[in-house]
């Protein structure tokens, strides 16, 4: 089971680029998975602070809900957004961000997923997407 999640992650991380120029990785740990972004300076938005830019931090959450999607629907082709809703909680600090996703509901079509990022500690996330997803039929 664990090398086909494997699989599955791998696959859906080389088939999307932006997962590639953010430098994102997934860690497995049994059937939990965090979805990692290392910092890298091109990734501010404000510089006086430094902060990371939104909309990184928001493409690094859907990125994340379309990763956990992989792994409970392998051999899919990659769920296509239908929405996602963004609450930016605190400032991203110029530091690596995790995030993990928690699917709602993965129905036939469509599926809910809820996804929380954060630095320093869980406990105090800097961000929180719901996202809707279209799931598509697999690859022909």
């Amino acid at each position: 089971m664990e090398d086909t999640a494997i699989r599955s992650l791998d696959g859906f991380l080389q088939q999307v680029p932006y997962v590639r120029f953010l430098g994102m990785r997934v860690e497995l740990a049994g059937d939990e998975m965090t979805a990692v972004l290392p910092f890298r300076e091109t990734l501010i938005g404000n510089p006086i602070l430094p902060a990371l830019h939104g909309g990184v931090i928001g493409a690094f959450m859907e990125l994340t809900a379309l990763a956990q999607l992989s792994l409970a629907a392998p051999g899919r082709r990659v769920p296509k957004t239908i929405d996602i809703t963004i609450e930016y909680l605190r400032s991203g600090r110029a530091q690596d961000t995790y995030a993990r996703a928690i699917l709602r509901k993965v129905g036939r079509r469509v599926a809910n997923v809820q996804v929380e990022a954060w630095q320093d500690s869980r406990s105090q996330p800097i961000a929180g997407l719901t996202g809707h997803f279209l799931m598509r039929n697999e690859e022909p």
